[in-house]
């Protein structure tokens, strides 16, 4: 496919305190190995630029913009005890979130098929009125909600990320043209992302949330792809598809206990790339350097040239399985909750 890539030095300007895993060496690590695979040059290459305040109240709301800027613009500090700043981060977190939003346009328009964006801060835990866990705007929220603003009916985000995206799912709770899957690890940091938890109002039934204990593999991993995300995706029928691409579920990460390993996210891309929908993987969570490293190349290579995959896994870990009934019922009486039970 024909695959855009946005990465930029000044991205490494968001500078950490001492010991910190969110730390400058995850893009340095991804960028060089990119570099040693020759994958970059087969990229269509993306300039990042800063998203407009006016974009960024899509999805956040404007008076917690405007006091973040107030309180982290030119220091360094924390706004909460995992979440820190340096004094470049506001001007970097804008960059990140014009990537996504541009990155995301580009998929659009069709001048891409696809796209990766490496980026930092990552995104997925901000809120729509609060920062946290290692993320100070969502990026990803502020570009789904610059497609749907520009036209795109429908918007589909997936978070493999080993943490819950809180953020994500609590600015989209409520509408029904987002649809919002988490696999995760849990009970976890931060806390959400329970079965049961499937969106409210309109929204009701576009939240879909697969939870599964410390431990879990590929083989459960692809379980939760094939039988529950992918008929999902595929009832949904979104425009665009938007991954949180976060790395620390794979086996060597320090800050998580899953299996997965690079391949594991090469057969991810596969299987959403063969929904035929413009796709687009935004740098989340991964904080062991081979391990990001890794998987981030396999996540491009496979961007850039899809094949097919396996799905139908027959036999997984039995908490995967259940995990997965647990969602189906929650969503019970829904439009997606009906194409759950046709699929299983």
């Amino acid at each position: 496919m024909r695959t855009a890539l946005c990465t930029d030095p000044l991205f490494l300007q968001h500078a950490e305190p001492p010991g910190h895993p969110e730390r400058r060496a995850r893009l340095e690590a991804v960028t060089a190995a990119l570099d040693r695979s020759g994958l970059v040059e087969r990229c269509v290459r993306l300039a990042p630029r800063r998203a407009e305040l006016s974009e960024l109240a899509l999805a956040h709301d404007a008076q917690f913009v405007a006091a973040l800027q107030a309180q982290i613009e030119g220091r360094s500090g924390f706004v909460d005890p995992d979440t820190y700043h340096s004094p470049a981060s506001w001007s970097t977190a804008l960059y990140a979130a014009g990537a996504a939003i541009d990155a995301t346009r580009a998929a659009l328009s069709g001048d891409v098929d696809a796209a990766f964006v490496l980026a930092r801060p990552p995104g997925h835990h901000a809120e729509s009125r609060r920062a946290m866990g290692f993320c100070l705007l969502n990026n990803i929220a502020v570009a789904a909600a610059v497609a749907r603003a520009q036209g795109a009916d429908r918007v589909a985000i997936l978070d493999w990320d080993v943490h819950h995206g809180n953020g994500t799912q609590e600015i989209f709770w409520r509408d029904p043209n987002v649809l919002y899957l988490s696999v995760h690890q849990y009970p976890f940091y931060p806390g959400t992302g329970a079965n049961a938890e499937i969106g409210e109002g309109e929204g009701r039934g576009t939240t879909l949330n697969v939870p599964l204990p410390a431990g879990m593999g590929p083989d459960e991993y692809d379980f939760v792809f094939d039988h529950i995300f992918m008929p999902a995706l595929r009832a949904f029928a979104p425009a665009l598809i938007l991954v949180s691409a976060g790395y620390d579920a794979h086996v060597d990460d320090p800050l998580a206990n899953m299996r997965l390993v690079e391949k594991s996210y090469a057969g991810f891309v596969h299987r959403l790339a063969s929904l035929g929908k413009p796709l687009v993987a935004l740098l989340e969570g991964g904080y062991d350097l081979h391990g990001v490293s890794a998987s981030a190349s396999a996540t491009l290579d496979s961007l850039l040239h899809p094949a097919p995959c396996r799905q139908g896994v027959a036999q997984c870990a039995p908490p995967a399985e259940e995990s997965c009934a647990r969602t189906r019922a929650a969503l019970t009486g829904t439009t997606l909750g009906l194409a759950l039970a046709d699929a299983a």
